[in-house]
């Protein structure tokens, strides 16, 4: 009988725990839509310095931020989204749209705008191999094993 908790279950524990956390949630949204810097970021989301700087750390530790110098002598850094933290960002605005939507007493929302159309658009899920949009209903779970090449090695966080 196929199941949809993953072989590792343990790991999807870890990802919530590590994507649900509040500051990690707007942090990647901030970097998402481009605010870079350690003092914009900290002004953007009112986060006291030191637990601004415990979740960069945690968060680049993980794979999910990359830390890039842009000034030397004294050394300055912007935080971008890494590959990963892209691939799971469609996600996380599908997450904040359906509760700006739904969970939201705010006078006012923040909705999505297509920048290619110009049109306000809801993130949805769609099959990378024949582009129908992917519903719970029509999936099913196999296990299958990993190319050795996509194995993660396990960091301490």
């Amino acid at each position: 009988m196929a199941t949809h908790r993953p072989v590792d279950q343990a790991v999807g524990a870890s990802a919530l725990t590590l994507l649900g956390e509040r500051w990690t949630y707007l942090l990647i949204r901030e970097i998402y839509f481009g605010i870079h810097r350690f003092g914009q970021l900290q002004r953007a989301l009112g986060i006291a310095p030191n637990v601004l700087t415990a979740r960069l750390v945690t968060l680049t530790n993980a794979g999910i931020l990359e830390k890039v110098r842009y000034h030397e002598d004294p050394d300055w850094f912007e935080y971008h989204l890494s590959a990963t933290a892209r691939e799971i960002a469609p996600a996380m605005l599908w997450i904040a749209q359906w509760a700006e939507e739904n969970l939201s007493d705010a006078d006012e929302v923040r909705l999505l705008r297509h920048t290619v159309c110009g049109k306000r658009t809801h993130p949805k899920l769609v099959c990378d191999q024949c582009g129908e949009e992917v519903r719970a209903r029509d999936l099913a779970a196999e296990v299958v094993p990993r190319p050795k090449k996509q194995r993660r090695r396990r960091t301490a966080s």
